[in-house]
């Protein structure tokens, strides 16, 4: 406080701690980075300032996190090189970092089952991210990464095994075995059904009008397309083939708009109900994680890096700032001090954006920050009876979808009348 010049008032001056808001949340970073496997511990340390950057900045461009980055260098051009060193450094593995952080955070996830997404999107019309996420709390928290020069979003089996051998390996060493993965279309394959059959885990997948459907004996009956619905109908398939190489057996589900001519279509390894739209709708919370790393949040298309395992390696410090703040933002809700940073009466803040207003509230007070890294699972949320309480049934049923928009849900709700 001191006194205003030419007056008889005091001006109020917020005083910050001496250390700065940066260094504070560096070394609130720094911890969670030391069990990763690291080839020289100088790279952590770049890392947690690169993460810092990208919290404060909100920002991919290496040029704004530079007022964040505290070091020796008298030039700015000589942080903005440390951090693209990094970024071009082919001993730093991202699965080997980034894993032993996902893997200490799930361990407190409980007895409930593991829902994964499994999507890509496109880079600059010229690169493909592919992603294999956890669905929590309608927010999909990376789980394995990979950049690709590869201009379209359609990949093949081959190309996904890598990562989802690398998932499995994860989720075993956590003994997670109760998993069940969802994907769109593009993802159609038998060999991709095949393999998670034989890992055990349980799928929902969107599948194509062209695939034949065939009896249990493995008599053809029709193509998924030549099935048509009357607006607002619902059928199931139970124990049947798909292809002419007769996989299954599986079971389909099949639901049209009331205005709509497409229909939706989804495979399981499980009986279909009307339940399965739903379980299937939990997959759009990945697109909300693409749109929060893109224009969203932190502006993933506004970087100058043109190469795979550059690219590769900025998503990771990408995952590690959504990882972080998704688990701040928990322990916002479960203190019960939302509402000190969240105007609204009810939560209508993803856990990353309340993770992300927490740290910047606590770091204006001098508060403690990324105290410990946690996510709980949350049991599978129950449709009501819908022979009791039909239309409850599907208001529910496309809530737990993920449609946040009510004409959407509306639409989709006529679906399966």
């Amino acid at each position: 406080m001191r006194k205003r010049p030419g007056r008889g008032h005091f001006l109020f001056v917020k005083t910050e701690n001496v250390a700065g808001d940066a260094p504070r949340l560096y070394q609130a970073i720094l911890p969670h980075l030391h069990p990763a496997l690291w080839n020289d511990v100088r790279n952590t340390r770049t890392l947690a300032w690169m993460v810092s950057g990208l919290v404060l900045s909100q920002s991919v461009s290496i040029p704004a996190w530079l007022p964040h980055i505290h070091s020796q260098a008298t030039v700015a051009q000589s942080t903005e090189r440390r951090c693209r060193r990094w970024l071009e450094n082919p001993a730093i593995d991202p699965g080997s970092v980034y894993g032993p952080l996902i893997t200490r955070a799930l361990r407190d996830w409980g007895p409930h089952p593991l829902t994964l997404a499994l999507d890509t999107s496109v880079l600059f019309e010229r690169f493909c991210l592919i992603r294999i996420a956890v669905l929590y709390r309608g927010r999909a928290v990376p789980l394995v990464s990979r950049v690709i020069e590869h201009a379209s979003a359609q990949v093949s089996t081959e190309q996904l095994l890598p990562l989802l051998a690398e998932a499995k390996g994860l989720l075993d060493f956590l003994g997670r075995h109760d998993v069940r993965l969802l994907a769109d279309r593009g993802f159609c394959d038998t060999a991709l059904m095949g393999w998670l059959r034989v890992c055990g885990w349980h799928f929902r997948i969107r599948i194509k009008s062209s695939l034949i459907l065939a009896a249990p004996d493995g008599q053809r009956v029709c193509t998924i397309g030549e099935i048509k619905l009357a607006a607002r109908e619902t059928r199931c398939f139970h124990n049947v083939t798909l292809t002419g190489h007769r996989f299954g057996p599986v079971h389909v589900a099949l639901g049209r708009p009331w205005d709509g001519p497409e229909q939706w279509q989804v495979v399981s390894d499980e009986p279909t109900s009307l339940a399965t739209f739903a379980e299937y709708g939990e997959r759009f919370q990945i697109e909300e994680g693409f749109l929060d790393d893109k224009s969203g949040l932190f502006g993933l298309e506004d970087s100058k890096l043109r190469d795979a395992a550059s690219l590769e390696r900025l998503i990771l410090v990408i995952s590690v700032a959504t990882l972080l703040l998704v688990s701040e933002g928990l322990q916002i809700v479960q203190q019960g001090v939302r509402r000190t940073i969240d105007p609204h009466w009810n939560r209508a803040l993803s856990y990353l954006k309340l993770g992300l207003r927490g740290v910047h509230f606590a770091l204006s007070r001098g508060l403690a920050v990324l105290n410990r890294l946690t996510s709980r699972g949350a049991p599978i949320r129950r449709l009501p009876d819908v022979a009791r309480d039909r239309k409850s049934a599907l208001w529910t049923l496309w809530k737990a979808a993920g449609c946040s928009d009510f004409a959407l849900s509306h639409k989709l709700c006529q679906a399966v009348r």
